[in-house]
């Protein structure tokens, strides 16, 4: 059994797991509100499918993850796609980015509260925070068990309530539970 964090997810990622292909749908949807230029960070990268996505946008990308393993798999697929970004291992909630460095900010499938605020912080003035992660209301077992890992309701709108909202989608258990975007929320934030 991993004794640490970046044991764990090294564990995981080195036998295969976790990675996805495609960037998380609030950036894939959305992806018009992106800037032309500008510097991006994917936070808690994993396998970097919304780096890549980033990357092939144009836009000058970072991408940090604890594990080791997911950075160098990213490295191959990069190479592999012809798309240059720059990568960090780091245990983002003890280094986390500073001030004003990023104009846009991805993250999906991780939550750690307390850094959110740091997060926001870490976004330039006008820039996007897309982010995408686990409720707890849900219709299947995707995603983690744990709920200190998933979203009470509407908790994403008021961790994120220093920004400008500019979309929020959550539909939770309401109507026909087999159809739409279920067991997840996506936020676009920018800083004013």
């Amino acid at each position: 059994m991993p004794d640490t964090d970046a044991e764990k997810w090294n564990a995981i990622y080195a036998a295969g797991g976790h990675t996805r292909d495609e960037p998380a749908k609030v950036l894939r949807e959305f992806a018009y509100l992106l800037p032309v230029s500008g510097t991006a960070l994917e936070l808690a990268c994993g396998g970097g499918a919304n780096a890549l996505f980033l990357a092939g946008k144009g836009l000058d990308v970072h991408a940090w993850d604890i594990s080791k393993e997911a950075i160098a798999s990213l490295h191959t697929r990069a190479n592999d796609l012809h798309l240059t970004l720059e990568t960090r291992i780091c245990d983002v909630t003890a280094d986390p980015p500073s001030a004003d460095s990023f104009d846009i900010i991805v993250v999906s499938y991780f939550l750690e509260r307390e850094l959110i605020p740091k997060i926001i912080n870490a976004l330039r003035r006008n820039g996007l925070l897309f982010y995408q992660t686990f409720i707890r209301d849900r219709n299947n077992d995707t995603g983690p068990h744990n709920n200190k890992y998933r979203l009470a309701e509407n908790e994403l709108l008021h961790l994120c309530h220093n920004l400008h909202i500019v979309l929020y989608h959550e539909e939770g258990m309401i109507g026909n539970t087999q159809q739409g975007f279920r067991n997840e929320a996506m936020l676009i934030g920018q800083r004013r």
